[in-house]
């Protein structure tokens, strides 16, 4: 799956305000550059996209079986 359909597939299913599928979102496309970026803003981009997701934390405690 690309980012395209990925993209799609969380706009058919409205989970765009799911953050973890936003983060794998990112991931993807991250991923589709990669050949055309320098290693150092490959890293530092893939770090953002780390931090963001660490930033996240454990919002999800208590309601797992609604967001799951």
């Amino acid at each position: 799956m690309d980012s395209i359909q990925l993209a799609k597939y969380l706009e058919q299913t409205n989970s765009i305000t799911k953050p973890w599928l936003l983060v794998q979102l990112r991931l993807k496309k991250l991923q589709e550059r990669k050949d055309s970026m320098s290693e150092v803003d490959y890293v530092q981009e893939l770090e953002d996209i780390r931090q963001d997701l660490m930033n996240l934390g454990e919002w999800w405690v208590g309601i797992e079986d609604e967001v799951f």
